[in-house]
């Protein structure tokens, strides 16, 4: 409670100066914060704009498109509420609101939300799904199917409303009319990765495993980070009798996500079946670390340690599972086996006799593996047919050894979870160029590529501690958790006390600089920087955040001309003859006023004096080449791309662009093999790329 009250005291001491006067400018930043995922800051900022003028519906709306994108549907929910009390014709109100009524499960009240929207701005395809998908969600598929038929009927090229539909005629048993509807999705949109994971679902429920394998394969090369095909595509293969594939395709999991429940599940009983005891048992440790309410995982890992000879750890597991299933006749039996190995013979026969009495009085209940031999996994080759698979939400103890399906509720996520999310990550790929290089504190986990970016001016300025935090270079900002935003606001309150006593400390301009950067103030942290350049206009880091913090104004000044930020992440779509126009859609255009071409102006100053006075700084020739991409300047893009690359042979980001770039001038040759570096480098986006254009 103290540190919330010294986090409300500092943030008043911040804004204080303008937060009865200037909530334009706080809301700005607010949306600055929102724009660049920044959403617990954003909240903050919105916060400030709600205490100072409670009537206005916007800041309402805002903070609840931050709530949301936290996944926080009962805040989103309340504050879509409060801004349509305020403003009864927001329309993206009534949209957010539905959006969080319908992940909370109230798709009735989700529903109205929509049908009101509709009324507004009528059409709209984004309100429409989503109210399609709520009627799935509620079971009422007359109306969802109704709704589909109207969409298909307005926007006849949509191939995500045909998958949408496929999906509800999948949940209802009609598989014919979903596998025509799949069948639509991929002939309008060949590059589109869930319709062909939808798809391969069908032919494996068909027992058409051949063809299911293709179509994840194709899935996992368009999007090679979606971790349900891989384990989907194991339990093919798996079926196929390829164990290696299948282990591979599990590998591949946990390697990117080592708490991937089913992956570990599933590994672990493959390494069961091939004599792998005791790396099978770490695979079960880890599920039952995750979820301590597997029984089915201790089940599995009490069986092995029977294999190993750990009986005690065996007995264990199966208290466990006879505690939460006493007529699990198989775990009894099993844990006679293990009293009788560890010679305690009164133990074992009790368990053997009582098990005895409950398959005479319950029958065998269709129970596999009553002990220990006869529980083992069956060998592949014992059998050709279909093995057993089971959902992640069936608990049913007696398919403790079955593969787990990607969970039916996890398919339904996949379908429509980026129609009612709307967020950009869950749309198909984006033709955009790596971002800029800025410098920070913090940057997100690539779990890819594990980069560390170099540079001597940057390492020189981390040996004098100036600032007491390390600086780092990097293209993957990181948004700051609710104690890093408290410890930047006092910061900027501790910079601006040492100011006071000393007006020529350069350092302390720039720290403070960076501090309003990280809290999205932009203006103020250009202020700074303007100051530490004019104290010592030799200070290079200072001229490389100043254009920095330029170009993410214009960035956010252009989104915020354009069209709303949920409304944007709606709309977002791919032609892959128009590589160019994709390239510059995020970035500023060249037909800009008199006052943005001033600032490109400024800019490109602030890069081009990084470069003379450190020729070495790779990132600033990466930076202003995505400038010149902006302009459509592409020729000189691509000589600062070179000079990248020629400073720096494994600058994966640089490939990639150059790669766009060069496409954008129809050198495909060049591009595909740039694209192909940068895939190698660990860009994994340019192989979906790749596959696009040499189709």
């Amino acid at each position: 409670m103290k540190r919330i009250i010294v986090f409300i005291l500092l943030q008043v001491c911040v804004f204080s100066s303008f937060a009865q006067i200037n909530t334009d400018r706080v809301t700005a930043i607010g949306r600055n914060a929102l724009y660049f995922e920044d959403y617990i800051l954003s909240i903050q900022y919105f916060n400030q704009v709600i205490r100072a003028k409670p009537w206005l519906a916007q800041p309402y709306y805002y903070r609840a498109v931050a709530k949301l994108r936290l996944d926080d549907y009962s805040g989103a929910e309340e504050d879509c509420t409060l801004a349509l009390q305020q403003n009864p014709f927001l329309v993206l109100a009534y949209f957010a609101r539905g959006i969080a009524r319908q992940s909370l499960g109230k798709y009735d009240l989700a529903i109205q939300d929509y049908r009101k929207g509709l009324e507004f701005s009528p059409k709209d395809r984004s309100m429409m799904t989503n109210t399609a998908i709520a009627y799935i969600q509620k079971k009422d598929y007359e109306k969802a199917k109704e709704l589909f038929n109207e969409i298909i009927e307005s926007y006849p090229k949509d191939s995500k409303s045909y998958l949408a539909r496929g999906a509800m005629y999948a949940e209802t048993g009609d598989t014919v009319s979903a596998m025509n509807d799949c069948n639509k999705a991929i002939e309008l949109d060949p590059y589109y990765a869930p319709a062909y994971g939808n798809r391969a679902l069908l032919y494996y429920q068909a027992d058409k495993t051949n063809e299911a394998l293709a179509d994840f394969n194709e899935a996992i090369r368009l999007n090679p980070r979606e971790e349900g095909y891989y384990i989907n595509r194991g339990l093919i293969r798996y079926n196929l009798n390829d164990l290696r594939g299948a282990m591979a395709d599990y590998d591949q999991v946990i390697a990117t996500n080592s708490k991937n429940l089913i992956a570990r599940f599933n590994r672990g009983l493959l390494r069961f079946h091939v004599g792998d005891y005791n790396r099978a048992i770490e695979d079960f440790d880890v599920v039952v670390s995750i979820e301590p309410d597997n029984y089915m995982a201790y089940y599995n890992r009490a069986l092995l340690f029977n294999q190993t000879g750990d009986f005690q750890s065996a007995i264990k597991d199966y208290d466990l599972i006879i505690d939460q299933y006493p007529n699990f006749i198989p775990a009894y039996y099993n844990r006679a086996e293990a009293k009788r190995q560890l010679n305690d013979i009164n133990g074992a026969d009790k368990d053997y006799w009582y098990a005895m009495e409950l398959e005479r009085t319950h029958g065998n209940m269709g129970q596999v593996g009553q002990t220990v031999a006869s529980s083992r996994q069956p060998d592949p080759k014992e059998t050709e047919e279909k093995r057993d698979t089971r959902e992640e939400s069936d608990k049913n103890i007696s398919k403790f050894n079955s593969l787990v399906i990607y969970d039916k509720e996890e398919q339904e996520k996949s379908q429509y979870q980026s129609e009612i999310r709307g967020r950009i990550q869950d749309k198909d790929i984006r033709i955009d160029l790596q971002p800029r290089f800025v410098l920070t504190y913090y940057e997100k986990i690539n779990q890819i590529r594990e980069s560390v970016y170099y540079n001597k001016t940057i390492e020189n300025f981390n040996e004098r501690n100036a600032l007491g935090w390390k600086l780092i270079v990097t293209n993957q900002e990181a948004s700051l958790n609710e104690f890093q935003i408290e410890a930047h606001f006092t910061s900027i309150n501790e910079y601006s006390a040492k100011i006071e006593k000393d007006e020529k400390n350069v350092d302390n301009y720039f720290g403070r600089g960076l501090d309003f950067m990280l809290v999205q103030d932009f203006t103020e942290a250009i202020n700074n920087f303007d100051k530490a350049i004019e104290i010592d206009p030799s200070y290079i880091l200072a001229y490389f955040c100043r254009a920095v913090v330029r170009y993410k104004q214009i960035i956010y000044e252009q989104s915020h001309s354009a069209q709303d930020e949920l409304a944007e992440a709606m709309s977002i779509q791919f032609n892959p003859s128009n590589i160019a126009g994709h390239i510059s859609r995020t970035a500023p255009g060249g037909n800009e006023s008199d006052n943005r071409s001033y600032t490109y102006d400024m800019i490109l100053r602030d890069y081009n004096t990084v470069i003379q006075k450190d020729p070495s700084f790779t990132f600033a020739y990466f930076n202003r080449a995505d400038l010149f991409c902006s302009q459509r300047d592409y020729k000189a893009a691509i000589l600062d791309y070179n000079e990248a690359i020629r400073r720096d042979p494994e600058f994966a980001e640089a490939y990639f662009n150059r790669g766009l770039t060069r496409l954008s001038q129809g050198d495909a040759k060049r591009g595909i093999a740039d694209l192909s570096k940068a895939g190698e480098l660990g860009i994994i986006n340019a192989y979906n790329i790749i596959k696009r254009m040499t189709e």
